[in-house]
């Protein structure tokens, strides 16, 4: 066939439909590739373009999402990850341990730009690095869907601080929940996200575990608290806190007022720094859990903590699990919450601590002023003492003999035991609910089943999660 020879009518539809297809694909590369081949070194300003922007609006919105993610691999050059792929119109992505890197994670972030399903990301023990939380951080600045995100694991570092930090302090996500642990953080990386969350009150949970913050990032953390009004739950577990980072932790959190959840396990409070929580105790109106489990506190701190819990209001939750406190400690506690006539503790575990029948006794009149309460505490001594677990008899038994005989469903059982009708309750409110109901007679072992078949991810019991 000659050259100039005019094509028939349909192979000249088909060729036009293959340059256009060819034309299209061309496009989006040199939109998306350009950018991703410069690399910044720090975030770029408010009003200018980031990495991730696709210029063409109108082929942004025409292009799907998958084929956006695939062309994104293309560009940075790696393999896709076919579970983003599948899942990307869930509200929960997990991706923790698939082995992204930092170029798997741009492409990921390039995708989630335009995203409206994502709301929970998780990408922990990726190795992502600094270079990777950039492209999530340039992403989060045009993604307001997601709210959740966790990046622990990453080995971030203080530039992966830094480049978060700066994120921070702009205030242009919805991002609520951060969690960073185990990203190799040190004093300088603490003193970066503290001027952050300084100034931003959106964040209110943060996760700063398994990190190496001492006794200077127990300073600027102190400091950040005193003037955070945003933050609700904190984690600072498996740190190296010490006299010194717990005193000044604790002289910011006399101060803050919003903070709820506040985990310190596995550091080294010691005495010095239970007495700083003991007044921390005696005065703040917010905290509801605390756990200062594994902190070298003995008998003298626990007494100090104590004197806290004689005029406490608001904390329900108490772990001091693997402190070298003995039956002294013990008594202390409990006698410190049966002088409180508003306390509203709940749980107090000292399950590593060995009692006596005589502790045993005073527990049941501090149970009678405050039936919402329940501690944890090691296997009683003395012969005399019957093993509770051994008349142990599964409590829906009875439920169900009961709510037979009054020809009711198990259902309307648990609604009628709050006042309010609703289908959650406070572990609290909900234990002293079964403790006082005249029909239906159980032990704390047998709440206790029922409160960990019905407790949910927020720590109350809902009696839907039961059927």
């Amino acid at each position: 066939m000659d050259d100039d020879e005019p094509l028939d009518s349909e192979t000249q539809d088909k060729t036009e439909a293959e340059l256009a297809r060819q034309s299209s694909e061309e496009a989006l590369y040199c939109e998306a590739g350009a950018p991703l081949a410069v690399e910044k070194e720090k975030l770029i300003q408010e009003d200018s373009e980031t990495d991730l922007e696709i210029e063409d609006s109108e082929k942004f919105f025409t292009t799907g999402q998958k084929e956006l993610y695939l062309e994104a691999c293309k560009v940075v050059g790696v393999v896709p990850a076919f579970y983003f792929i599948r899942n990307m119109e869930e509200p929960r992505m997990n991706l923790n341990h698939h082995g992204l890197g930092p170029e798997g994670i741009k492409a990921i972030a390039i995708a989630l730009v335009s995203n409206t399903s994502v709301v929970t990301l998780e990408v922990a023990d990726n190795n992502i690095m600094a270079k990777g939380v950039l492209s999530l951080m340039e992403m989060l600045r045009e993604n307001y869907y997601i709210q959740e995100m966790n990046i622990s694991e990453n080995d971030l570092g203080f530039e992966g601080a830094r480049i978060i930090s700066a994120f921070l302090q702009r205030n242009t996500s919805s991002l609520t929940s951060l969690q960073l642990s185990g990203n190799n953080f040190k004093e300088e990386s603490a003193e970066q996200l503290c001027q952050a969350l300084s100034t931003n009150h959106q964040i209110k949970s943060l996760d700063l575990s398994h990190n190496q913050l001492s006794d200077k990032g127990g300073e600027y953390l102190g400091q950040m608290l005193a003037l955070n009004i945003g933050l609700q739950s904190l984690d600072l577990s498996w740190n190296h806190f010490h006299t010194l980072g717990a005193v000044a932790l604790c002289n910011g959190l006399r101060a803050n007022v919003t903070l709820q959840k506040l985990a310190l396990s596995m550091n080294g409070f010691g005495n010095e720094g239970a007495a700083a929580l003991g007044e921390v105790l005696r005065f703040n109106n917010s905290l509801s859990y605390l756990d200062v489990s594994s902190n070298n506190i003995g008998n003298e701190g626990i007494s100090r903590i104590s004197r806290g819990l004689e005029s406490n209001e608001c904390l329900r939750v108490l772990n001091l699990f693997l402190n070298p406190m003995n039956i002294e400690g013990a008594v202390l506690l409990v006698l410190a919450i049966k002088r409180n006539p508003k306390s509203k503790m709940e749980d107090l575990d000292i399950s590593n601590v060995l009692v006596t029948e005589q502790f045993t006794k005073t527990l049941e009149g501090v149970y009678a002023i405050h039936p919402q309460l329940d501690v944890v505490y090691k296997v009683v001594q003395g012969a005399l003492i019957k093993n509770t677990y051994l008349l142990w008899t599964n409590p829906m038994r009875q439920i169900l003999n009961y709510t037979e005989q009054q020809q009711m469903t198990v259902m309307d059982f648990f609604r009628r035991l709050n006042p309010t009708g609703s289908m959650k309750m406070t572990v609290g409110e909900f234990r002293k609910a079964m403790v006082q109901h005249k029909k239906v007679h159980v032990n704390l072992f047998q709440i206790r089943y029922l409160i960990k078949k019905m407790k949910d991810k927020t720590g109350m019991v809902d009696f839907s999660l039961l059927m």
